[in-house]
């Protein structure tokens, strides 16, 4: 975090007013910029104070874990965009275009899952050898005895 002395806070929000204008509680935010998501100044009296592009930044935040987004993808996302200034339409395209492909498998993967569920309460998960779920065709009998543990992108 930066400290600024004489620089004119009009410009910049407090924790309260981000807080409030985002919806996020103020240690929602701390833990935010403690993940380098987003950054605050500190005042001389060891206040943060934040630019409002943090504002939308925070939006794409919300918007991309409500889609499913890790936020290590979104820190991933935010190093390539610039700090101190306003996400672009331009950014949010190239943001999005990052992680449509990773929304279409797991689109893909959960359709899968969705339509093979009704099949996995039907076994009622005591058949290890057929569960289509955690074991289809009997995939890990075929490795040999001993514990295992099956995921594989062909099947989900």
């Amino acid at each position: 975090m930066n400290r600024i002395s004489a620089t004119p806070l009009g410009r910049l929000l407090t924790v309260g007013e981000v807080a409030q204008r985002s919806g996020l509680a103020v240690s929602a935010l701390h833990f935010y910029e403690a993940k380098g998501l987003i950054s605050s100044i500190r005042t001389r009296g060891n206040q943060r104070r934040y630019g409002r592009d943090v504002l939308r930044r925070l939006g794409i935040i919300k918007v991309a874990q409500r889609v499913g987004i890790p936020l290590s993808e979104i820190q991933t996302a935010f190093a390539s965009l610039p700090q101190g200034r306003t996400p672009t339409i331009a950014d949010w395209q190239t943001l999005s275009a990052r992680w449509k492909d990773e929304l279409d498998t797991r689109i893909r993967r959960l359709s899968l899952l969705r339509d093979r569920l009704t099949g996995c309460i039907g076994c009622g998960c005591l058949s290890i050898e057929s569960c289509p779920l955690r074991n289809p065709f009997d995939q890990l009998g075929e490795e040999g005895p001993g514990a295992r543990l099956l995921e594989t992108e062909i099947e989900l």
